[in-house]
C-alpha cells in the first residue's frame, strides 16, 4: 500500500488538504516511565506493580491510556503534526485497542478527514485530523480522532 508522508515545517490552514498524511519520529516507552507516570496521574497496581499487573487482565505491567496520550501528544508536536499555530484542541475521541507495555517503541501516522473554514472568522478553521499511535510491531495502541483550531497565514503589513 503506498503512504503519502508529509513532513514540512509551519503548515498553515490553506497548507492543509483531506486525504493529507503526516509521520512523526519514534519514543521509547519503558517500565520507570510508566511507573512515574502511574504514580502521579493514574496509580493503578497495573500500571506500577510487576507482581500485581501479572495477576490483572493484563498478564503484565502496562502503560496507563493516558501515558499513551502524552507520548502521542509529545510526537505530534515534536514533528508529526508541523502546523505553525501550534496543536489547539477542540475536543478529541480516543481508543485505545490494545495497552502500551515496557519496551514499546511508539510513532504516529496522522491523516487530515476534515477541513471547515471558520464562516465568522475567516482567519482560522477547524481540522479534523486522525492520529494512529503504533507500537514497533505495527500494532496500533491508540486511535485518537480530534478537532484541531488551525490559522490561515498572516497576511503581511
Amino acid at each position: 500500500m503506498h503512504r503519502e508522508m508529509e513532513s514540512a515545517p509551519s503548515l498553515y490552514f490553506e497548507d492543509l488538504y483531506v486525504g493529507q498524511r503526516f509521520a512523526s519520529g519514534e519514543l521509547r516507552i519503558d517500565a520507570d516511565r510508566i511507573k512515574a507516570f502511574a504514580a502521579e496521574f493514574d496509580p493503578q497496581l497495573f500500571h506500577l506493580d510487576e507482581s500485581a499487573a501479572q495477576a490483572s487482565i493484563f498478564g503484565g505491567l502496562v502503560a496507563s491510556g493516558w501515558h499513551t496520550a502524552a507520548a502521542t501528544m509529545r510526537l505530534l508536536v515534536t514533528g508529526g503534526l508541523p502546523f505553525a499555530t501550534g496543536l489547539i484542541g477542540l475536543g478529541a475521541e480516543v481508543r485505545w485497542p490494545r495497552p502500551t507495555r515496557p519496551g514499546d517503541t511508539l510513532r504516529v501516522e496522522s491523516e487530515i478527514v476534515e477541513i471547515v473554514p471558520s464562516r465568522s472568522k475567516p482567519n482560522q478553521g477547524i481540522v479534523r485530523v486522525r492520529s494512529v499511535t503504533f507500537n514497533q510491531s505495527g500494532e496500533p495502541v491508540q486511535v485518537l480522532t480530534a478537532k484541531i483550531l488551525l490559522f490561515k497565514r498572516p497576511v503581511p503589513a
